[in-house]
């Protein structure tokens, strides 16, 4: 009896750690989000009376009671894509607050990887370690650790294939954050050991209404309990939004090496080259755009499109359909492909206008529409 209290009471423990984790990153994310939202509304921020935060007030306050304690980040991979970038930035937060932070990637290429590289050193010059995601050490790290945050659906299959007959003593400690909503996640390889985590934290209310019914009339689980958190900038981003010099800078040096004049549009995807992220449909509108504006024979200025997060690569079948699709249509002189990168903001500066594949075909809430409202920029959403 004893010790069936005591299991409880780590589990209570647990439960309640992972659940003052999520009211702070949500308290965390919401200052970032409300500077984003000053930026954008300074007119009528006074109007509302909503008031600003000290100045003095510090992001990290929030997670302060997350000192000491030892965090695992479990990503499915390392990339320059929203899900490992948002999960980079959570564990600097985490290690500003004075948190002991381990990085786990399930998933790596064979051959070295000069993006996985170069992020990895990011991480390990600001003291997060990084460690294989297989082999005892990784189970160890798990049994100790206060809390296991895994990031995104996929990296469930990391449960089954390293922790294997631990998972039961780590399962109550695991914070599940997850982005996506396409059809091919919904299955038990992924997701089976969903209701007994302690929690799960989820990018919008769209999605997690989304889950919560594709798990249960699909899979028959049910959901553990679920948190909306939303989404918020990075400080540097909205520093940069807020530099009118910087951007007109950007913007000049960007359309330049693209060939495309100041007075030209400039639409832009960005996101990193996926179908489920749309730029396909996005080429194949502007290309019938291109086609109205001649037949119509409309006055109006030079249209450019832009798409950034390419990876020949990662995508080499679909990379090569966008392109093949361009040179068959004619239109090579008005598209233009940006390889992947870590800084969105140059490009951010140098568009017209945002438009972004909003869950037409399981695009979560992409991370880059409120970026380019910082940035106020009009997002088309489709």
């Amino acid at each position: 009896m004893g010790k069936s209290t005591g299991g409880w009471m780590a589990i209570r423990k647990q439960w309640i750690l992972v659940s003052l984790l999520i009211i702070s990153l949500s308290t965390a994310l919401f200052l970032i989000f409300r500077a984003a939202f000053d930026v954008c509304e300074e007119n009528h921020r006074e109007k509302l009376r909503i008031p600003l935060p000290e100045s003095t007030v510090r992001i990290s306050n929030a997670l302060d009671f997350m000192k000491s304690k030892l965090v695992l980040l479990v990503s499915h991979e390392l990339s320059l894509s929203g899900g490992p970038l948002l999960l980079m930035e959570l564990a600097f937060l985490l290690r500003n607050a004075g948190t002991e932070v381990v990085w786990i990637t399930n998933q790596k290429p064979a051959e070295p990887d000069e993006v996985i590289y170069n992020l990895e050193h990011r991480m390990l010059n600001r003291g997060v370690q990084v460690l294989p995601a297989r082999g005892q050490e990784a189970v160890n790290i798990a049994l100790k650790a206060d809390i296991v945050i895994l990031n995104t659906a996929v990296a469930g299959k990391w449960i089954d294939t390293v922790l294997k007959d631990n998972a039961p003593d780590v399962l109550p400690k695991i914070l599940w954050w997850i982005h996506e909503m396409r059809g091919h996640y919904f299955t038990l390889e992924y997701v089976k050991h969903l209701p007994n985590v302690a929690g799960a934290m989820i990018d919008s209310y769209t999605t997690a209404n989304y889950w919560h019914n594709r798990t249960r009339e699909r899979l028959g689980i049910n959901m553990p309990q679920t948190y909306v958190v939303h989404l918020g900038n990075s400080k540097e981003l909205m520093e940069a939004a807020k530099d009118s010099i910087a951007k007109r800078v950007l913007r000049e040096h960007i359309r330049e090496s693209l060939g495309v004049r100041n007075e030209d549009l400039l639409f832009a995807i960005i996101n990193s080259v996926s179908r489920g992220k749309g730029q396909d449909l996005f080429l194949r509108a502007f290309h019938e755009s291109l086609q109205i504006i001649e037949k119509q024979r409309l006055q109006l200025p030079s249209m450019h499109a832009m798409v950034v997060g390419s990876d020949m690569n990662k995508q080499p079948k679909l990379e090569t359909q966008l392109r093949d699709f361009v040179k068959e249509n004619k239109i090579q002189h008005h598209v233009h492909f940006v390889n992947k990168t870590l800084n969105v903001v140059p490009y951010l500066a140098a568009i017209d206008v945002l438009v972004q594949n909003s869950q037409a075909r399981g695009e979560c809430f992409g991370r880059i529409t409120i970026e380019a409202m910082a940035f106020q920029l009009p997002v088309l959403l489709w």
